[in-house]
């Protein structure tokens, strides 16, 4: 069900589009407001779309025309992405801008492996203004294609093999415990690349990572759960049990290729170290 805020910001993004210029074509709602489950904390995310490219000075500009207050810009410039953020009624606002070159080419570079765009935030965006474009866009990426899904599997589980698994040990060190989340948490961003790559979705952001798990039929079971207890263990060989398990539950369920095939292999062999030295 649609939350009552949800509304109420959707409202101010419907207000900012009406207040762009004619050079924008395409305005499409993105974030937990295209999702419809919006809260008090929530912002509000939009990709502009516009007829040809414009400097950051021009979206500067018509951000502030549009009623966005505080402006300011993130991220690397000068990629063909330009970032203004700013606040409407003390609600924060960022709009993505992109010329419609960009856009076609942000969605076959999605198509093609470039994940350096969200294709969940496409797939799930709602248009305020529109040209057809994004219709266009959803259709393309309705289809995951199975090879993508092959290459974002293998990808992920390279990293899963090529040195000692008894070298796992070295992290549990006394005063390693920050070593050891950061390998957690490159490994845990790595399942969940599996995850989503094994049912063909396109992979969101890890917020609300529970709700949005849930609709997935392929994943370990209790798998949220299980990242959780990870995070929060505070033995620390116990904290590498749980998560090693996880990943190796994780490539169990994907399809055969050199680097699942490994990983499976190394995989069972640390958590066999890890059970062994009293995890």
């Amino acid at each position: 069900m649609t939350t009552v805020r949800n509304h109420e910001l959707r409202r101010i993004a419907e207000r900012i589009t009406a207040a762009l210029p004619s050079v924008v074509e395409e305005v499409v709602l993105t974030g937990s407001v295209s999702r419809g489950v919006a809260d008090d904390v929530s912002d509000i995310e939009m990709l502009v779309v516009t007829t040809a490219p414009l400097e950051l000075d021009e979206c500067f500009e018509h951000a502030s025309e549009a009623g966005l207050e505080g402006l300011d810009t993130w991220g690397l410039q000068g990629t063909g992405t330009e970032r203004v953020s700013g606040d409407v009624d003390g609600v924060p606002v960022e709009l993505v801008w992109w010329s419609r070159d960009h856009a076609e080419a942000s969605v076959d570079g999605l198509l093609a492996g470039d994940l350096s765009s969200s294709g969940d935030a496409i797939v799930n965006g709602v248009a305020l203004r529109t040209a057809g474009l994004l219709a266009a866009w959803q259709k393309r990426l309705r289809a995951y294609p199975e090879a993508l899904a092959a290459l974002r599997i293998e990808d992920a589980a390279l990293a899963w093999s090529g040195y000692a698994p008894a070298g796992w040990l070295t992290l549990l060190r006394p005063g390693e415990r920050f070593a050891l989340v950061e390998r957690m948490y490159e490994d845990a961003a790595r399942v969940i690349t599996i995850v989503y790559a094994l049912n063909r979705v396109w992979e969101p952001t890890s917020k609300r990572l529970a709700i949005r798990v849930a609709e997935l039929s392929v994943k370990p079971e209790r798998l949220v759960e299980r990242l959780e207890k990870a995070f929060t263990e505070p033995d620390s060989a116990r904290a590498a049990l749980v998560m090693n398990e996880l990943q190796l539950e994780t490539v169990e369920l994907a399809p055969d290729g050199p680097n699942i095939d490994r990983a499976r292999r190394w995989l069972s062999a640390v958590v066999e170290i890890l059970r062994k030295a009293g995890a």
